[in-house]
């Protein structure tokens, strides 16, 4: 009897399902219901308000968002995978060789006009530099990124690269084994500097990132820790083709994690080639 009610329930699913479609229409070519329409099937209705479950309401826009960030790493790589060179230091920050690694994005113009310079160049690597930042609402960085060389922070210390106003425009947070207090910048930049690890600075990113995505900036160390924890969900890296012969190398580190990197998209722009992956 239960077996009989069960190949009836089937037979009436596919009937439903095949409504209304030609014998030769492939059966995921038809524009999907709305909520509320086509729903003729206890099946179908709660597989819709489990959907549902994965949205959150906005009350002030009264529309359905999705509510899910994204941990992306964004990093320029010599071809023989270094993201600097050897020796660096707080003169030289991206090692000797280092700074040929972005000079595919120094002239552009995409990157100029929001450091206050003019003119440059405008290129396939144009969408990449100005995209940098979209639907980003906090950085994580690693100590070598912000600068100021290891230890203790000081009596007086170090400000980071970027002048007064970093390129940022959102909440930082810094990882490093010693304290000091959050760094307020113009621009709506302000650094913090967390002691307890890279998924207690990914939860505060993520806390002040309110819904959008979260970027690594750098460095190798910094990326290397999130992937070998399996946090990374997006890598787009620009690949330069020079070699640097020591330094830095992003894929050292990883112990026994093997992330599964799916290619999704492949850019090619003068001086270097960019690379988009899920990663899993």
């Amino acid at each position: 009897m239960l077996q009989d009610g069960r190949k009836g329930h089937r037979q009436r699913s596919r009937e439903i399902h095949d409504r209304g479609r030609p014998r030769d229409q492939a059966l995921d070519d038809r524009a999907p219901a709305r909520i509320g329409e086509g729903v003729e099937d206890e099946v179908e209705l709660s597989g819709l308000l489990k959907q549902l479950l994965k949205y959150s309401v906005d009350p002030d826009a009264h529309r359905l968002e999705v509510d899910v960030s994204r941990l992306r790493v964004q990093i320029a790589m010599s071809l023989d995978g270094f993201v600097a060179g050897p020796e660096q230091s707080e003169e030289n920050p991206l090692g000797i060789g280092g700074m040929q690694l972005h000079e595919w994005a120094f002239r552009l113009k995409a990157f100029r006009e929001p450091h206050g310079e003019e003119g440059g160049e405008v290129d396939e690597s144009t969408p990449v530099v100005a995209g940098m930042f979209d639907n980003v609402g906090a950085t994580v960085m690693g100590r070598n990124m912000f600068g100021g060389g290891p230890g203790p922070w000081g009596d007086d210390p170090w400000p980071g690269w970027w002048g007064t106003n970093p390129p940022y425009h959102h909440p930082v947070f810094v990882l490093t084994h010693h304290a000091r207090e959050p760094l307020e910048l113009e621009g709506g930049t302000t650094f913090h500097f967390v002691t307890d690890g890279i998924e207690s600075a990914l939860q505060q990113a993520r806390e002040a990132a309110g819904g959008k995505d979260v970027l690594v900036g750098g460095g190798a160390r910094a990326v290397q820790q999130y992937l070998a924890a399996g946090l990374v969900d997006e890598m787009l890296i620009s690949i330069v083709p020079l070699l640097l012969g020591g330094g830095a190398r992003l894929f050292d580190g990883l112990g026994d994690a093997r992330p599964i990197l799916e290619q999704v998209q492949a850019i090619g722009a003068p001086g270097v080639t960019h690379l988009r992956y899920r990663v899993s």
